[in-house]
């Protein structure tokens, strides 16, 4: 095929394509626009000249926000909007992405990406640890893992902490099976659930709060299962216990082969994050960074 032949064909692939794709269409999908306000916009456009989103403010039949929502759906950029979705609106990543929070989620997942996931013979998993409760560690874990799904990489959240589990709430899942019956046997990797209107994001949850949490992740069936899942998707991301409760977070890290350590600003004292830091490392986990956490 020639040039002159190909661009007339790419044209009319794209013209078959472009209606999914288009702005309008994204807004009557998401109950924003009606066909009879594309219309309108339409021909206010055809009048006045300008894009859609102006002609449809110039109609106050959009906002800015709206505008802002369809062009992330059109560039394959999903976020949820509030009051629409059962996640919890602590996953600030999912609802705002370009505050200044999410900026720094960003920038940590390129750091985490450099540092580990994009190295040759990386493992695709990495353990999300803190010496204590409340430093702020499942937050992270949830806000990295809907960046990573928004960078285009099937990401799966896996809740590893079998004592406080939280990724069930944050993100409005169903309360069933999970990792805790998957570990015993009793369930296979259909206990994974979909995040909704975030397509590549996938999470795992605890699942029954067992007796032997210690037991089960130190079971050789959670090493295959990671193995498993690794062959399905890009990034693996554990929320694991507090460090300094139980011996769970260092089998979690061996498992995942390494770790990122959490740390709450003006909370953490310093022999704390020593005694967890010396602990990792003494169990053989590459510690891939540590994060200051203001949240």
């Amino acid at each position: 095929m020639s040039v002159s032949e190909l661009i007339p064909a790419l044209a009319e692939r794209g013209s078959r394509q472009a209606p999914e794709r288009l702005i309008g269409a994204l807004l009557i999908q998401a109950g924003k626009l009606k066909p009879e306000d594309v219309e309108r916009i339409l021909q206010h456009q055809r009048e006045k000249g300008g894009r859609f989103g102006d002609a449809g403010k110039e109609l106050e039949l959009l906002t800015a926000a709206d505008i802002e929502f369809a062009l992330a759906r059109q560039f394959d950029f999903p976020y949820l909007r509030r009051g629409e979705s059962n996640v919890s609106e602590e996953i600030v990543a999912a609802y705002d992405p370009f505050c200044p929070q999410a900026e720094v989620l960003r920038g940590l997942r390129s750091e985490l990406s450099l540092r580990w996931f994009d190295r040759d013979g990386a493992s695709r998993a990495l353990a999300v640890i803190s010496g204590t409760r409340g430093e702020g560690r499942s937050y992270l874990a949830a806000n990295l893992a809907v960046v990573f799904a928004q960078l285009g990489a099937s990401t799966l959240l896996i809740d590893a902490d079998l004592r406080n589990p939280r990724q069930h709430r944050l993100f409005g899942l169903e309360e069933r099976a999970g990792l805790s019956a998957v570990l015993s046997e009793r369930a296979g990797t259909e206990t994974v659930q979909r995040v909704a209107s975030l397509p590549r994001l996938s999470v795992l949850p605890a699942g029954t709060q067992p007796p032997n949490p210690l037991e089960l992740l130190a079971r050789p069936v959670f090493a295959e299962l990671l193995g498993h899942l690794a062959t399905k998707v890009d990034v693996i991301l554990l929320d694991s216990p507090a460090a300094a409760e139980s011996a769970d977070a260092q089998t979690i890290g061996v498992r995942a082969g390494a770790a990122l350590i959490v740390v709450r600003k003006n909370s953490a004292h310093k022999w704390r994050v020593q005694g967890t830091f010396e602990s990792v490392t003494q169990a053989k986990i590459t510690v891939v960074g540590a994060v200051l956490n203001d949240f």
